[in-house]
């Protein structure tokens, strides 16, 4: 049993209760609301979460809007739900700061293996195996990037950049591989917990997000698309 504690923001109150019974018997304690204005309120308190489980499409203010306005300031987890034909929102909701997403109706057992999946990326310990070899364990500095695996903090040029932490995942496998091309199937794997799939373009957008945040202090593009295999993290010119 694990007891992490979920929050489900999803209008369907009978898909709350069915996803709750389901994730309580898997042993998590889990809360549901039915609006974003009902779960803003919720997380204005003093309550904690260790992830938030979020549908896109709700009346009033919708999923979307809540994401944006809980990014930065909330860094729990988030998993969204949208409709299996909602490309854009589920890019938008990437790049808004989400760390996953899965199409309705949603499998509960899918959505149970998300749920770990995400947990055991932004949780404190890394998974043991290829992983322990690709990541980084001390702190690594280059092209004015330092990155610290045990705060999980990032600064360019002393100023802080705020990642999510699957997009400090993403920096660290990167840097810490620095000169070798890392394939997205991979890195799918190694930060996503699961395989890429077609027209998956998660991590594709995480990647975007982190070159994005790095910009605004750099000068140069560090992350190189390398067509056809993945990304490149460029090492510092002699």
């Amino acid at each position: 049993m694990s007891g992490e504690r979920l929050l489900i923001i999803d209008d369907d109150e009978d898909l709350c209760q069915l996803l709750s019974d389901y994730l309580t018997h898997e042993g998590y304690r889990v809360d549901a609301v039915h609006s974003a204005e009902e779960a803003s309120a919720r997380l204005e308190g003093s309550e904690q979460w260790d992830l938030l489980i979020l549908d896109i499409q709700m009346p009033g203010a919708s999923g979307l809007e809540l994401l944006q306005q809980l990014r930065p300031r909330v860094k729990t987890p988030v998993i969204m739900l949208t409709g299996r034909g909602d490309e854009i929102d589920r890019i938008l909701g990437l790049e808004m700061g989400a760390d996953d997403y899965l199409g309705k109706p949603c499998n509960p057992r899918e959505l149970l293996a998300r749920i770990r999946a995400v947990l055991r990326r932004t949780g404190a310990e890394l998974a043991s195996g290829e992983d322990d070899r690709l990541f980084p364990t001390r702190p690594i500095t280059l092209c004015s990037i330092e990155l610290d695996p045990g705060t999980r903090q990032v600064s360019v040029a002393g100023e802080p950049v705020e990642l999510t932490s699957t997009e400090f995942n993403v920096l660290a496998y990167l840097m810490h591989n620095a000169g070798r091309v890392m394939t997205k199937e991979q890195l799918t794997e190694l930060v996503l917990h699961r395989k890429l799939t077609a027209y998956d373009r998660a991590l594709d957008v995480h990647v975007s997000r982190v070159r994005q945040k790095l910009s605004r202090q750099l000068d140069t593009e560090l992350i190189k698309t390398v067509r056809g295999q993945g990304y490149q993290f460029i090492r510092e010119q002699a």
